[in-house]
């Protein structure tokens, strides 16, 4: 019986699975800021997740489509710029100056999408009070729609790839050196996030948000426009979707593609629902979370296949012991 079973999984063996503690403890450094770094753009995608779910009680599926029309127009501004393979021979201060105008293109490309996708897909779906399955359903349909319009538009193939800047040692830990790049990354993404976290908690329209997700009826009772608060609420996931593209590009400058916003997409779910969806703060910390999981998990097991892997079975794992996620908090009941 052994025997058979040893036929029938033949790929039970050592080099299935290395489980190298190791090589965990030599690269733990280097794994954890590599982890921050992608886990702060997962975090700033997750935020569009969360704000429409707390607001709407609707998974958005087709907000990694917004992220990669931010995404493309990132790349497509930085090429106009002059910008290739090859970090250019500018001053800094025009680096600067021409990386914000790709951030302020990136993010009004993702706005601009997300608004479209709510009065076009959406709206006309709450005017008829269609039920929950078929706003899940035209999300899928919307996400692969925008992915299509992509592919006619720009290709099959990944766009250029666009080097920003070289990136230069900041400081050493432990050995371990962190580049410029992954702190502008993880500095600039957690400011987004406060300063989203402070319009949410603190304005009259983050106000408005919340007693939308409390209670849209009676919120509509109290004077709060509702659909211009939806509005914004996608817009507001837009932006961040934006910037997370900017940064991702930065990261990854060869990786903006027509389908290229459906794994990062699902992994910023996983983010929000990990640290507990309709939380913002909770997008940040699930982001954070999941990226340097998935990259212990990949060094520990051998093969950088099983980042997504390592990082779902962790998420499932805290979903069965607390199911609201990490901080569980939803945006309706946030504290001012």
């Amino acid at each position: 019986m052994l025997e058979t079973l040893v036929l029938v999984h033949p790929v039970l063996d050592n080099s299935w699975i290395n489980f190298d503690v190791n090589a965990l403890v030599q690269n733990f450094w280097s794994a954890t800021f590599d982890g921050l770094t992608f886990g702060a753009i997962y975090g700033l995608i997750a935020v569009g997740y969360t704000l429409v779910y707390g607001v709407l009680n609707l998974i958005n599926f087709a907000h990694s489509e917004v992220f990669i029309v931010g995404a493309y127009g990132v790349v497509i501004t930085l090429t106009s710029l002059g910008f290739g393979p090859s970090a250019p021979n500018l001053s800094p201060a025009a680096i600067i100056g021409d990386l914000l105008l790709a951030l302020i293109v990136g993010m009004a490309a993702s706005a601009f999408t997300a608004w479209v996708l709510e009065r076009v897909a959406y709206r006309p779906l709450r005017k008829r009070n269609a039920p929950r399955l078929v706003f899940l359903i035209t999300a899928i349909g919307a996400s692969f729609t925008i992915q299509y319009l992509i592919f006619l538009i720009r290709g099959a193939n990944a766009e250029p790839a666009v080097t920003m800047f070289v990136a230069t040692p900041v400081f050493n830990v432990f050995g371990t050196i962190v580049y410029s790049q992954s702190l502008i990354i993880v500095i600039a993404s957690v400011a987004l996030m406060i300063i989203t976290d402070w319009f949410i908690r603190r304005t009259r329209t983050g106000r408005g948000i919340r007693a939308v997700a409390q209670d849209a009826d009676t919120a509509t009772l109290m004077g709060v426009n509702k659909e211009r608060i939806i509005q914004i609420t996608f817009i507001t996931g837009g932006i961040l979707a934006g910037a997370a593209a900017l940064f991702y590009v930065m990261l990854v400058p060869s990786g903006v593609i027509y389908n290229g916003g459906f794994i990062l997409g699902v992994k910023a779910f996983a983010a929000a629902v990990l640290g507990g969806i309709g939380n913002v703060r909770g997008a940040l910390l699930g982001g954070l979370l999941l990226g340097v999981i998935g990259n212990y998990g990949q060094i520990l097991l051998g093969d950088s296949q099983w980042t997504d892997v390592v990082a779902f079975v962790v998420l499932v794992l805290v979903l069965l012991i607390k199911p609201t996620g990490i901080l569980g908090t939803s945006l309706g009941r946030s504290r001012a």
